[in-house]
């Protein structure tokens, strides 16, 4: 276990916010995170890679990571064409998504190259490219924060939707995730309608899982600012679903306008709606929207978090005014 005080965030948040945290803990084990809950005192707030955070400024608690690792196969579905493949919390995402693809097991391919960490992507729901975390999440194996006690989450008990689950509202920050137990195929069934998966395979027969996570790395490499150049969490905001009386409506104003058809209506792309309104690769004083993809905001150098937010209300209101629709910050600001 590794413990600091007035510890600097800056390598924490890929925002590049310069702030610190009054404590900050790194455990590698279950154990070691019961040892630890006694000891907590105030707010606390558990980190990954510190992708999808926005910090308002010093936090006057202890932050929490978890440096818990592994990645291995923990069954093998009887008759079924499935295996179950549990990893530490403390992995990194990609890694994960690595591994899997290696050894030619599909169903993580489409989320290839989204930041963070294995803890994050039970807790936020993750999705790119017509995939979300839980299409392929068995189980979830959390610890109790005032207990110590552990828990074994079935999907269906975690509430999942559009970036949104369980962890992240009712109990946020009652249970600390340890392992996730993801449901893979031994034969891959692919997803390629999604985004321009497509056009960027173009006529390759015979494609693999391989190939769709290369294609998936070449386009969010062409798009998306890498966050140790330029400060940004990735997609800044939700794409909103809205009915489909709204859909139609504004389809007779904006007959180009890309969409894609979900549960309960139909979902916008804000980074278009964005566009549309002139932001992408304006500034904002310090703060700014990515030339590549207006769903991104961008610390330009410098940039305060209040800026940051004066930005992202701002296009909230141009987009609100133009399509008449709320969109929301996919981001946490703590």
């Amino acid at each position: 276990m590794k413990e600091y005080q007035d510890y600097s965030l800056l390598k924490h948040n890929t925002f590049g916010m310069d702030v610190k945290a009054k404590r900050y803990v790194e455990y590698r084990s279950e154990r070691e995170l019961k040892r630890l809950i006694p000891t907590l005192q105030g707010e606390v707030l558990h980190i990954g890679g510190g992708s999808n955070l926005l910090f308002r400024g010093d936090f006057d608690g202890t932050v929490l990571h978890s440096a818990i690792k592994g990645i291995e196969i923990a069954e093998e579905v009887e008759g079924e064409d499935e295996v179950l493949v549990r990893a530490g919390a403390g992995e990194v995402w990609d890694d994960v998504v690595a591994w899997a693809v290696a050894h030619g097991l599909g169903g993580l391919e489409n989320l290839s190259l989204i930041p963070g960490e294995v803890g994050a992507s039970a807790v936020q729901n993750i999705g790119a490219y017509g995939v979300e975390a839980k299409d392929v999440i068995a189980m979830v194996e959390a610890i109790d924060m005032q207990r110590g006690e552990k828990r074994y989450f079935a999907t269906v008990e975690c509430d999942y939707a559009y970036r949104q689950s369980i962890f992240k509202n009712q109990l946020k920050g009652k249970y600390a995730i340890t392992y996730v137990v993801y449901r893979l195929q031994k034969t891959p069934v692919l997803k390629l309608e999604y985004g321009n998966i497509r056009s960027v395979l173009g006529d390759q027969a015979n494609v693999t899982i391989a190939d769709v996570r290369q294609a998936i790395i070449d386009i969010r490499n062409a798009k998306l600012p890498d966050p140790k150049v330029q400060g940004n969490a990735g997609s800044f905001f939700m794409n909103p679903v809205v009915s489909r009386e709204k859909f139609l409506s504004l389809q007779k104003d904006y007959p180009q306008m890309p969409y894609y058809e979900v549960e309960g209506g139909v979902k916008i792309p804000a980074g278009w709606m964005i566009d549309q309104c002139g932001w992408k690769g304006k500034a904002l004083g310090r703060a700014g929207v990515h030339d590549k993809q207006a769903l991104v905001l961008v610390n330009l150098g410098g940039a305060t978090s209040d800026e940051i937010i004066r930005l992202c209300d701002t296009i909230c209101k141009d987009v609100k005014e133009k399509f008449g629709i709320d969109i929301h910050p996919e981001v946490n600001m703590i």
